[in-house]
């Protein structure tokens, strides 16, 4: 859409006010709103923002980042293509926005336009993805300041949770059909409160935008239904933890041929998706800090929790950091895709795609091979098969991530210097903070942000 058809559409919608989005490098989704009759003209020229929120923390802790201070400023320029009118906020919409400088360039350190570039990268090597976003989140309601209660104790995929949620469930998926996204399905999950909504794959920029989107309408309609929707990665620390995993398929530039599917290949993988999942498990200790990059993310990542603790891949395999996922009947060409486990909703889904789209794309140029594929739970093997077999266990902590993140040249070189070193402080600083507080502070700040 161009502007003055934004314009027309939100008018005819009666909006009055439009949010210009983004998510900073706390991986907090931010934003400021226009009024409708300001919108053309911010359209054109952006809204104004400090250069020092992109320093600023999950905590609203300003960090000391060279450039990202009181002097500066950026602006926020929406994508038409990203607006939704929300069904959850009266007389309002929303878009998703590109910093851009003052000399019209954009912002090195906008995590969107690195997911741009990284996209970018990929169609110059004749190559388009599509992805999808499969997001789990725990349904609470808060009994006393503090106490947090799950509305259901249901089992995994049990009757008895959906009919617990039946009301808020159809709200949501509602919700999503209001403003065009489509859900792929909807299910309770194994924790105590937890459910899952994975959406419906499309073009990888488009599926980011959705991600946005898919934390703000579940968040927003369980409030409305008087709950709590925490997509945190473990909002309660003994039921199991929320993931976001990331689908994805590779494709030619005119997207009508599979680039990672082979018929010839025992699990229907091509020699370039081969290459892909090479890249992504050399360079997931890295990748951890963009995918699951939060403190509380590593409560998750525990072995033997269908979460992926260990540098493996294979076929259906659950316990994989990468799942080769088959196909449906009669339509394997088109639907064999990837997963990747260890991500979660506490990430900055642009940081997250981009950087895997990074790890990728250093497979396929090295033409990296990723060993055979783990039929078994790889935390069932023992350290020396797992040795054998070039499985590594992942970082244990955020801080960990971190330095492995700090020591890849290559997602360092993805990233760019300055977006790289304002999220390494950033999130350091989440560490340090995280990591002298207790676990109630943790899950305080993680239940109400995700």
């Amino acid at each position: 859409m161009n502007i003055d058809q934004t314009v027309t559409r939100c008018q005819t919608a009666g909006v009055r006010l439009i949010r210009f989005l983004y998510c900073d490098n706390g991986c907090i989704i931010r934003g400021k709103s226009v009024p409708i009759e300001r919108l053309a003209s911010r359209m054109m020229s952006g809204q104004g923002l400090t250069v020092a929120m992109q320093a600023m923390n999950m905590l609203d802790r300003l960090q000391p980042v060279e450039g990202m201070g009181p002097v500066g400023e950026i602006r926020l320029v929406p994508d038409p293509d990203s607006l939704v009118i929300l069904p959850y906020a009266p007389d309002s919409a929303a878009m998703m926005c590109n910093m851009i400088k003052l000399d019209r360039q954009p912002w090195e350190v906008c995590p969107r336009s690195f997911l741009l570039r990284m996209l970018h990268r990929l169609t110059e090597v004749g190559i388009t993805m599509q992805a999808a976003m499969e997001g789990e989140f725990t349904l609470l309601r808060e009994e006393s300041p503090g106490q947090y209660i799950p509305i259901d104790t249901g089992l995994c995929f049990s009757s008895i949770s959906m009919m617990a949620t039946a009301e808020v469930a159809n709200a949501m998926v509602a919700a999503f059909e209001d403003q065009g996204i489509s859900v792929d399905a909807y299910y309770p999950e194994l924790g105590h409160g937890q459910h899952e909504l994975p959406l419906r794959h499309v073009p990888a920029l488009r599926a980011t935008d959705n991600q946005i989107q898919f934390r703000e309408t579940v968040r927003n309609v369980a409030a409305q239904h008087g709950m709590i929707a925490s997509l945190a990665p473990k909002p309660i620390p003994d039921q199991a933890g929320n993931g976001c995993h990331i689908h994805w398929s590779l494709w030619d530039l005119e997207g009508n041929h599979s680039l990672i599917y082979d018929p010839n290949d025992p699990y229907l993988l091509s020699e370039t998706g081969h290459h892909f999942i090479a890249g992504v498990l050399a360079h997931l200790p890295g990748l951890l800090a963009l995918t699951a990059p939060s403190f509380n993310s590593f409560r998750r990542l525990k072995p033997h929790s269908w979460s992926s603790t260990y540098t493996a891949w294979g076929p259906d395999n659950r316990e994989a950091a990468v799942r080769v996922v088959s196909g449906k009947w009669d339509t394997e060409a088109d639907t064999v895709n990837l997963e990747f486990k260890a991500a979660d909703a506490s990430n900055n889904p642009y940081l997250a795609l981009g950087g895997l789209i990074a790890a990728g794309l250093d497979g396929i140029e090295r033409k990296l091979m990723p060993g055979s594929p783990t039929l078994v739970d790889p935390g069932n093997l023992s350290e020396e098969e797992r040795r054998q077999r070039a499985i590594y266990p992942y970082p244990i902590d955020q801080n960990q991530a971190l330095d492995a993140l700090a020591a890849d040249q290559v997602l360092m070189d993805a990233l760019g210097p300055d977006l790289a070193r304002a999220y390494l402080a950033v999130k350091r600083s989440e560490y340090t903070a995280f990591s002298e507080a207790d676990i109630e502070f943790e899950i305080k700040h993680h239940l109400y942000k995700f």
